[in-house]
């Protein structure tokens, strides 16, 4: 007869509140450069999806450009979250480090 698996002591085990703490730790969104978009429709969504400006929208989209990926954003999971979906809407390609 097999015996129930249950947790070791050892293992990691979050709590709710752990969980909730993890999530409002500093999240970043990672822009990943592509070939299909435009510097102009890349630095425009950048600013929709951050509420930064022009400057700084180019800027990031020159980083991804040149390195291959760049930060977008960075704040709560949840934030996060949001700006990665604005920035999908047209198919930019990101990613949520945490």
């Amino acid at each position: 007869m097999a015996e129930k698996e249950t947790p070791d002591q050892d293992e990691d085990v979050l709590s709710d509140e752990d969980i909730d703490s993890k999530l409002d730790e500093p999240w970043k969104v990672i822009l990943f450069n592509d070939d299909v978009h435009t510097f102009d429709e890349v630095i425009l969504q950048l600013c929709k999806a951050t509420g930064c400006s022009t400057q700084q929208a180019e800027k990031i989209a020159l980083e991804a450009h040149f390195r291959g990926k760049a930060r977008a954003y960075s704040g709560s999971f949840a934030e996060c979250y949001k700006v990665a979906g604005i920035l999908r809407e047209i198919q930019l390609v990101v990613e949520i480090e945490g």
